[in-house]
């Protein structure tokens, strides 16, 4: 019959369109859905809409492109065969082909519904063209034709998400094919729409192809939120490595997978948060040095605390294996390298307590007080002469250094005072420096109005306590103010 030609070549070209290796989601962006269709007339010869009893049946196809959450965009064609009577003179059997281009709107937009919602509901527009090929009888006549006309398509139904490539879907909705006549009937109304017909759909929707999986995961990209996984790894639901104790660190790069751990360890618990990681630590519940495999060493003499036998020992010494001081006099002068604060004073140097050459008395007799107005720190000009002297003293000897002391009266509050003494420290410095002597050689310190040298009672004892003072030094350099010589 001519109808099964029609359907026949209608599927045909319909599968020969449809692509291959793709799918119509986000993921997979085309598919092809196979329906199974019954319809039902309304025209001249009255209305079977709604009457399942009247329904006739007919096979479709569709191709479908996701376009976004919301919308696809789809090719539908459809074959039924219309029938109906008047009377025995009036009479049709009329083959129905349909095309449409359809837009979904799809309500698992994220809005309403999620996308991979199991229940999907949506509406369909879908303007397109319909082919009738009538055979009929007019008043006894022969009424046959065939025509095309352009056809309006509206329909609502619901996707039930089967899996990730099948959704079983259910769908109503009405043709309008405009001024067509499909019962032959030659008395027309005004209207274009004076024969149109529903049509009930059950149908499949089936993805074709394979998701893009960028790191083959078995996580489409879309979903993947570690998407540059190594291969092979084992990955969650969300397309990350798994970690079994939840550290953060992936069980692939995990020493310690059973416990959690830090990243900075490869996923390895530290206790005692020193570095070590427990496997490692020889004292895991006390923190400690890498050197010493996790073990504290008190007084950093490169002996583990627990292989010590003298654990007070100064910083700095040298010690044997049991964490002892080793007995080194490196300048000969009596006092061993631990507490001798100039150790490469030559051999035969007379010494005192501290390892350093005494200050001669000469030098001594220079360490003159300087006065100052009251709250002033100005130098006055009659210290100049005695200040010119240390500055020779220190330029003949670049082993000395020059503390100044200053120090205030009584009057004002003692926080007032101290920043006095400070400034004042601070002035006779620059005397020094500008006439080109190191900073690093002159080390101040301020001392408010702590230390008088007589009690502020009198004008005359408050003059001789606004002053600074100074203190020849052994210089060492990196050590400001260097050493400090017994007196």
């Amino acid at each position: 019959m001519k109808h099964l030609v029609t359907t026949t070549v209608l599927g045909l070209a319909l599968l020969a369109a449809a692509p291959r290796g793709q799918a119509q989601t986000a993921d997979k962006k085309w598919g092809i859905g196979l329906m199974g269709n019954a319809f039902q007339y309304k025209g001249n010869y009255g209305s079977d809409y709604w009457n399942f009893s009247s329904n006739k049946y007919g096979p479709g196809i569709s191709i479908n492109r996701y376009l976004s959450p919301g919308l696809d965009l789809g090719l539908h064609g459809n074959y039924a065969e219309l029938k109906g009577t008047q009377n025995a003179g009036n009479t049709f059997a009329t083959n129905v082909v349909n095309v449409n281009l359809a837009l979904k709107l799809k309500l698992n937009n994220g809005w309403a519904f999620k996308e991979d919602a199991v229940v999907q509901p949506y509406l369909l527009a879908a303007p397109g063209w319909t082919y009738t090929s009538r055979e009929s009888l007019y008043n006894g006549a022969r009424n046959d034709e065939d025509k095309s006309y352009f056809d309006l398509f509206g329909a609502a139904g619901i996707n039930f998400r089967l899996s990730e490539s099948v959704g079983l879907f259910v769908q109503t909705g009405q043709h309008i094919p405009l001024n067509a006549n499909i019962d032959g009937d030659q008395n027309r109304d005004d209207n274009k729409w004076d024969d149109r017909f529903l049509q009930h759909t059950v149908g499949l929707n089936i993805s074709l192809g394979k998701a893009k999986d960028t790191d083959g995961d078995g996580v489409p990209d879309r979903k993947d939120k570690c998407p540059d996984t190594p291969s092979g790894v084992q990955v969650d639901e969300n397309g990350c490595p798994l970690d079994k104790d939840k550290d953060g660190v992936p069980d692939y790069q995990d020493q310690c997978p059973d416990q959690a751990g830090k990243a900075e360890l490869q996923g390895c618990p530290d206790a005692d948060n020193d570095g070590v990681r427990d496997s490692e630590d020889e004292c895991p519940d006390q923190p400690g040095t890498a050197a010493l495999r996790g073990c504290p060493d008190a007084d950093g003499d490169g002996v583990a605390d627990k292989n010590d036998k003298c654990p007070d020992t100064p910083r700095g010494t040298q010690v044997d294996a049991n964490g002892c001081p080793l007995v080194v006099d490196s300048d000969g002068d009596g006092v061993p390298d631990n507490v001798d604060r100039c150790p490469n004073t030559p051999a035969g140097t007379k010494v005192n307590a501290i390892g350093c050459p005494e200050i001669p008395a000469d030098i001594r007799k220079l360490e003159q007080p300087v006065r100052f107005r009251t709250n002033s720190t100005q130098l006055l000009p009659s210290s100049y002469p005695a200040l010119d002297k240390m500055v020779r003293a220190l330029k003949d000897h670049p082993e000395y250094s020059l503390r100044i002391v200053g120090h205030a009266d009584s009057r004002g509050t003692a926080e007032y005072n101290q920043g006095l003494s400070e400034r004042r420290a601070a002035s006779a410095k620059r005397y020094f420096t500008g006439k080109g002597v190191d900073p690093a050689r002159i080390p101040t310190l301020g001392m408010g109005e702590s230390a008088p040298a007589a009690p502020n009672t009198s004008s005359s004892n408050m003059a001789k306590n606004r002053r600074v003072e100074f203190r020849f030094e052994f210089y060492i350099p990196g050590q400001e103010g260097g050493a400090t010589p017994q007196p």
